[in-house]
């Protein structure tokens, strides 16, 4: 199994829009794809819905995706066709609590793909692209955390808008930047350095199973 995780510095950047594109493009991998919801103060993880609840088993949920209209996130991994689509939704800052469910239900998947910055703090994914729009300010402190982990940049066109102010872009310097200009998310060159990095996941992964079996 190889792991996909893809993350952006802020909300309604095009992080859904990335993981559909790829799911779509590469077919053949076979993806379990999770969508990563944290949220606020009031918030059910149960539903997503208002909540005073405060007891242990409404701090996190999981839930599988059976519909594929499309309306939701997870519907549209489902609909670019994706074997099995999550949702896992946490209280803020406590993902680490739904993180062993959410491992034995990816155990047996083929490949997984994340959308999520947060999830980068409990896993070691084989590969982390993150999407950055110039033109949206906000810049959350999950995205920055963990920038310099990111093995490529995917770049919206902003229209000659100013980059972030406050943030240093210096721990991607030199990584691969993929420009795209919405509505197209996933570029053929995106698609191929996936396609590509995969591949080296698998052969060191083989690699390093036969130096386990000859030891």
């Amino acid at each position: 199994m190889a792991i996909v995780v893809i993350g952006g510095h802020s909300r309604s950047v095009g992080k859904t829009s990335v993981v559909t594109g790829l799911i779509s493009a590469l077919r053949e991998f076979d993806w379990t794809a999770v969508k990563v919801t944290q949220y606020g103060h009031g918030i059910c993880s149960a539903d997503g819905a208002a909540c005073d609840c405060v007891t242990a088993e409404h701090s996190w949920a999981i839930s599988e995706e059976r519909d594929r209209s499309g309306e939701s996130d997870t519907s549209r991994f489902l609909l670019a066709g994706a074997l099995r689509s999550l949702w896992v939704r946490t209280e803020q800052g406590r993902l680490a609590e739904a993180m062993p469910a959410l491992r034995k239900k990816i155990a047996l998947a083929e490949n997984v793909i994340v959308e999520s910055n947060s999830v980068m703090k409990f896993l070691r994914p084989d590969l982390y692209l993150t999407v950055l729009d110039p033109s949206t300010a906000d810049f959350k402190n999950s995205a920055r955390e963990f920038l310099d982990r990111a093995n490529a940049v995917i770049l919206q066109d902003a229209h000659g808008a100013t980059p972030w102010q406050q943030v240093s872009l210096k721990p991607v310097a030199g990584r691969p930047m993929f420009p795209i200009t919405p509505p197209e998310y996933v570029s053929a060159e995106i698609v191929e350095f996936v396609r590509a990095s995969f591949g080296r996941a698998k052969s060191e992964g083989l690699k390093s199973r036969k130096l386990t079996t000859e030891s």
